[in-house]
């Protein structure tokens, strides 16, 4: 016995051996490469799509960049702002950074693309921003309509890659052109399984930006990195997703935001806790509040029951979505459970989620309505994966 088990040790650290490097070196963003990047911003008048994540260790990509003697003309803000401090859906004002005397312009106000007359003072784009790889978190469309912009004045686009956090999995039904929205431009599955450098490839390869136009797309991929490599995210990426708890349960729990069930917004567990005045869905309560980040938040002042998730352990692979389907077949009236805005169908991109619950189906057989449009996405997806 002895003698197997070191014959079993010696195999098991030969094949250790053999691992490639991505499981052995410090992970590299794209942004940290950059004497890869670098050259192509020197003499440049450099645009950048960056918020508070856009970091290289402690310093802001910008501060980087500046000194080295980068020009940056302009900085593009997504949702919540270049400070990653605005409220969900909070509309933004263009102003003029005050420390570093740059114009911030806002694509989550006026407008959601930069304008022709703002790509003209420009010679590239970069793009450097943390996603968290659910279809309906707003930063890839920005990056979208970035890319449209870019390939209209036929300018550069460079995406410096940073991991997704819920990369190691595919899940969820795809989006139908018809619910297409700012949550979901594109007909991919909720959970798509690739980083935003890959997703830009996709966009790219597969003709979805304005009039099939292709853009002049170069991605600074990530070193020494795999879709199974664990990656906690060093800076919250927006308000309400404060932690790794909240960014690995938000792909499962967002579909909560279509009904009169709260994810906690307006609490210090948000996406962590979900519960209703309603329904008592469970022993534990809370009651939103106004706060910096959530704003008016859903269900204000009022006592939900329900259940907190912030030690509950994550599901390896696939969407969590028994605490949906649990809280839908328990609601005290079934018919009120979905907000009168149907937005639920925005945000699973497609209508048949709340039809089929509505009707009875179950959770096994909804899941299984999913699958021939994810085999088929699976298939476009190998063509342009960057990373094992």
């Amino acid at each position: 016995m002895k003698h197997l088990r070191l014959v079993f040790a010696i195999v098991l650290l030969s094949i250790c051996n053999l691992l490639p490097d991505a499981y052995s070196q410090p992970l590299q963003t794209g942004a940290d490469q950059m004497t890869i990047y670098l050259p192509a911003l020197e003499g440049k008048r450099v645009g950048m799509v960056v918020n508070h994540t856009s970091r290289i260790g402690r310093s802001h990509l910008v501060d980087s960049l500046m000194a080295r003697g980068i020009t940056i003309k302009t900085i593009f803000a997504p949702e919540h702002g270049f400070r990653g401090q605005a409220t969900d859906g909070e509309q933004i004002n263009s102003a003029r950074d005050p420390r570093t005397g740059i114009m911030i312009t806002s694509l989550y106000g006026k407008n959601y693309k930069p304008t022709p007359k703002q790509m003209d003072s420009l010679d590239v784009v970069v793009f450097d921003i943390q996603d968290v790889g659910a279809r309906f978190y707003t930063y890839t469309s920005t990056m979208q309509y970035v890319m449209e912009a870019c390939a209209e004045a036929n300018k550069p686009m460079i995406v410096l890659d940073r991991p997704n956090p819920n990369g190691h999995y595919v899940d969820g039904p795809v989006l139908e052109s018809k619910f297409k929205s700012f949550v979901g431009l594109n007909p991919i599955p909720v959970v798509y399984g690739l980083t935003i450098g890959e997703l830009a490839r996709m966009i790219n390869g597969e003709g979805w930006l304005a009039g099939s136009k292709t853009c002049p797309l170069t991605v600074v991929p990530l070193k020494n990195y795999t879709h199974q490599t664990p990656y906690t995210l060093p800076i919250p990426p927006s308000p309400n997703l404060p932690n790794q708890q909240a960014v690995l349960l938000y792909p499962s729990l967002c579909f909560f935001e279509g009904t009169v069930v709260s994810v906690g917004r307006g609490t210090d567990k948000q996406f962590q806790v979900i519960g209703s005045p309603y329904t008592k869905y469970g022993s534990y309560t809370f009651t939103p509040v106004d706060k910096p980040g959530a704003v008016n938040p859903p269900l204000e002042g009022q006592l939900c029951y329900g259940l907190d998730l912030s030690k509950a352990t994550i599901q390896k692979e696939g969407l969590m979505l028994g605490y949906f389907f649990d809280f839908f077949n328990r609601a005290s009236d079934k018919s009120k459970f979905f907000l009168a805005n149907n937005g639920i169908d925005r945000l699973a991109g497609t209508d048949q989620l709340r039809l089929q619950l509505l009707a009875g189906v179950s959770e096994a057989k909804i899941r299984q309505s999913w699958q021939p449009a994810l085999d088929a996405y699976k298939i476009m997806r190998k063509k342009y994966l960057l990373y094992p």
